[in-house]
């Protein structure tokens, strides 16, 4: 059994320098000029909570100053790199300034996302951040309980809530139609993963809208659905190619998980060089910096993670001063490798 450390107290502390224990909450608070105490008492104070590793107790300190300066976040992928690059951008900015970002994973489960977020009400977070894996309100009855900021994902019927997305229907609506004039494609095919979220909307939106501005009539076997895990987008491409008995001449996949399915599939039935020959021409949303170093072009959306993270920061900062903030859309950048 591990032997617990006593936690050096005020009262310690005023016991060992022979002064009030509300003398010493004085000198430890920075209020020892506006008390007029003594330069030596002051001193001797922190030189003996110095030695004893004093630590402020942050619960005592909440409580008097009613904050905490600590943010909590919910993802739904650690193993996601867009919400693992916001995530890194944001706890920067969030120590620089003082504040403390807390981490969860909801691994797109409903219950371990209600469990995240009271574990993080329970440490009195200041403000949640949250990418809501549900898309219904009653889901969530803590929005009336702390100011909160929807990152990535909305919740439809829950307006009041702020939120901060990427573009994704305009930019996928530009990568579809420049990618339809370019290599004068007859057919595009759209896989994609959990069709109740709103970003999944947005993108299938986007490549309706992308093939309508190139001209291409759509076709009702062009789309397909799971979830966003690589294994999905293998079993999309199977099933694909099974109808088809051939490959498409372009398909457009909704993230990058989904990408590492198909590109597996690909390389076990040794179709990669169609990728190659430009036989295949194949785009995602998402981009990873590997994209830049395979033998084959595969064009991607890159959401601005820097200009996201910064965003969420003022918001954060607006909600501490009691300030309303605004719906955020933030642009993405189409990435062309030819």
């Amino acid at each position: 059994m591990i032997a617990k450390t006593k936690r050096c107290t005020l009262n310690d502390i005023a016991e060992l320098s022979g002064v009030s224990k509300t003398t010493v909450s004085m000198v430890l608070n920075g209020r020892a000029d506006e008390f007029r105490i003594k330069e030596e008492t002051r001193q001797k104070i922190l030189q003996i909570a110095e030695k004893n590793h004093y630590r402020a107790n942050i619960y005592a300190k909440a409580l008097q100053a009613q904050r905490t300066n600590t943010i909590g976040l919910v993802i739904p992928d650690f193993s996601n790199f867009g919400f693992a690059q916001t995530s890194q951008m944001l706890e920067r900015l969030c120590r620089n300034h003082g504040l403390q970002l807390l981490i969860s994973c909801s691994d797109e489960e409903p219950h371990l996302e209600a469990k995240a977020i009271e574990n993080l009400l329970e440490r009195q977070i200041d403000i949640l951040i949250t990418t809501p894996v549900c898309q219904k309100r009653k889901h969530y009855p803590y929005l009336n309980t702390i100011p909160t900021i929807q990152l990535d994902r909305f919740i439809a019927d829950a307006p009041q809530i702020p939120y901060i997305i990427t573009d994704d229907k305009s930019a996928v609506a530009a990568m579809v139609a420049q990618m339809i004039n370019k290599y004068q494609l007859k057919e595009f095919y759209y896989l994609g993963g959990l069709l109740q979220l709103t970003p999944s909307e947005a993108r299938l939106q986007g490549f309706k809208c992308g093939l309508q501005q190139a001209g291409l009539a759509l076709q009702n076997d062009w789309i397909s659905h799971r979830d966003y895990h690589s294994e999905s987008g293998y079993i999309m491409m199977q099933q694909l190619l099974q109808r088809l008995g051939r490959l498409p001449q372009a398909i457009f996949v909704a993230s990058y998980g989904l990408l590492v399915g198909v590109l597996r599939f690909l390389n076990e039935h040794q179709l990669l060089d169609q990728l190659s020959s430009q036989q295949l021409h194949l785009a995602t949303f998402d981009d990873y910096e590997l994209l830049n170093c395979l033998p084959f072009k595969i064009h991607s959306i890159r959401q601005d993670h820097e200009k996201i993270a910064n965003a969420l920061f003022q918001a954060i900062l607006s909600l501490l001063e009691q300030k309303p903030i605004a719906n955020q859309i933030i642009p993405a950048h189409l990435c062309w490798r030819d």
